[in-house]
């Protein structure tokens, strides 16, 4: 275990104990789904879907999309108050690695008349399959959407996915948070995550299972190199510039929600070849 995240937990209480409790088992994250599905439905997460899935809709309704890709849908629920504002859309596509949860999505979004096709597999599996792109046999979407997904990618693994889907796409839509830029693993970022966490912590006070199935093992992964990472977030401006960089053009964003953890922002962009 990392000493830095240690001595930032020295002066949270809450989060020093429930480091301690999480160090001394060997649980991890998505280890139980019901950790995670419970996590989403409550504390500031809420308000938080809530506010995502308003602005998802906005730019479903301004788009309206035939075909659309979500990288990371989880359980669907957000792909699911998305298309609420998609009256043309035909067909989705779901990327998920978690069978558990892959299944739940399909479950929401089996209905309306909808053709959708479930994939088991991570983004850079599926945007390394030769039928995706330009000349790819028709595998492209009017939209892609990712909301709290793209984060877990590491960092070249998810350059590689947004350059293949800047060629395979017309419109994105992102939801991330704009997480300050803060030397990985340093003291400074020990403390920012601790004081955060604390505040998360309080949201889901008694709720063991949230707090050690799901949220210990996300903030250990940040600091502790023996342990599974599911995380590399960054500021909005960093986005931005990832965006750009893959072949997205005209990007932009927006503040939708203030978050425990950080504020979160919806980001809009054309793909590199929009038709």
């Amino acid at each position: 275990m990392d000493d830095v995240l240690r001595e930032a937990a020295a002066a949270r209480p809450t989060v020093r104990d429930a480091l301690d409790r999480y160090l001394a088992s060997d649980g991890d994250v998505y280890a139980e789904p019901a950790a995670f599905e419970r996590f989403i439905d409550g504390g500031g997460n809420v308000g938080l879907y809530r506010d995502a899935a308003a602005a998802l809709r906005e730019v479903h309704d301004r788009w309206r999309p035939r075909r659309l890709v979500d990288v990371g849908c989880g359980d669907g629920r957000l792909t699911a108050a998305a298309v609420a504002g998609s009256p043309d859309l035909g067909h989705v596509d779901l990327v998920e690695p978690s069978a558990a949860l892959l299944q739940a999505a399909v479950a929401r979004l089996g209905t309306g008349g909808r053709t959708v096709t479930a994939h088991q597999v991570t983004a850079q599996e599926l945007l390394a399959d030769p039928m995706v792109g330009p000349g790819g046999g028709g595998r492209r979407w009017d939209v892609a959407q990712s909301t709290f997904a793209l984060h877990a990618l590491a960092p070249d693994d998810r350059r590689s996915a947004l350059a293949a889907l800047a060629t395979a796409v017309d419109h994105l839509a992102v939801v991330e948070f704009d997480v300050p830029l803060l030397a990985d693993r340093s003291p400074e970022h020990a403390a920012y995550a601790v004081d955060r966490y604390a505040a998360g912590i309080a949201e889901y006070a008694g709720d063991e299972l949230v707090v050690q199935g799901f949220l210990m093992p996300v903030l250990v992964g940040q600091f502790d190199p023996a342990q599974p990472r599911h995380t590399w977030e960054q500021p909005i401006s960093a986005w931005v510039d990832d965006l750009r960089a893959a072949g997205f053009r005209d990007v932009g964003h927006q503040r939708i929600h203030d978050y425990w953890w950080a504020p979160a922002h919806l980001l809009r962009a054309d793909g590199a070849t929009r038709r």
